[in-house]
C-alpha cells in the first residue's frame, strides 16, 4: 500500500513549479534538488542545507543593511 502512494509522489523543483518528475533528482534548469512535491518550506530547507547559501544570504543582507544606513 504504501509502494503505491510512494510510487505516486511527483517531485518538483522549489524554484521552478513546471519542472517535475515521478522520481527525485536534480532541476534541468538550476541544478536544485527535487523535493516531494507539497513540502513546505522546500526552498528554505534547501538554502539552510547549504552553508555556501548561508553566507551568501548573510553577506547580501549587511550590504543591503550598510547601503540602507548610508
Amino acid at each position: 500500500m504504501d509502494q503505491g502512494q510512494d510510487s505516486a509522489r511527483a517531485y518538483v523543483c522549489p524554484m521552478h513549479a513546471e519542472i517535475r518528475q515521478s522520481e527525485p533528482g536534480k532541476c534541468a534548469k538550476c541544478g536544485m534538488d527535487l523535493l516531494p512535491e507539497g513540502t513546505r518550506f522546500g526552498m528554505l530547507r534547501h538554502m539552510a542545507g547549504n552553508p555556501v547559501m548561508i553566507i551568501i544570504m548573510v553577506v547580501i543582507m549587511a550590504v543591503i543593511m550598510a547601503v540602507m544606513l548610508m
